[in-house]
């Protein structure tokens, strides 16, 4: 399957952005699909996930109550939705799918075989 990530870009302070993850390739209904995050000097971290089966959702414990995931299997696409945007949620993000992830993976950069190119998502204070 091949990833395609857009709706980075620069916003204020406390506002919005709504990332997508489109993919084509595959049956996109048999991946788990996730969003991981860098910044620059850092390693990549765990944003957010759905699950295939029944759409279950994980969250890092620094976006919960703020970021929301979703997915539209009609469409082939993995939404993340960032509300109430912190300046530390400024990094390259990038959004990953496997058919086979493991639960005790689902955060884990290994849990995922299939990577997207990133898009930039800057805050600016």
């Amino acid at each position: 399957v091949q990833l395609q990530a857009s709706g980075g870009g620069l916003v204020q302070v406390g506002n919005s952005l709504k990332l997508s993850c489109a993919a084509s390739g595959g049956t996109f209904s048999r991946y788990n699909v996730a969003w991981f995050r860098q910044s620059p000097g850092k390693e990549r971290e765990f944003v957010a996930a759905v699950w295939r089966r029944q759409g279950s959702t994980y969250y890092a414990d620094s976006v919960k109550g703020r970021f929301t995931i979703s997915r539209d299997n009609a469409k082939n696409t993995v939404y993340l939705q960032m509300n109430s945007l912190k300046p530390e949620d400024t990094a390259v993000y990038y959004c990953a799918a496997d058919t086979g992830t493991i639960l005790s993976s689902v955060r884990d950069v290994r849990g995922y075989h299939y990577w997207g190119q990133g898009t930039q998502v800057t805050v600016s204070s």
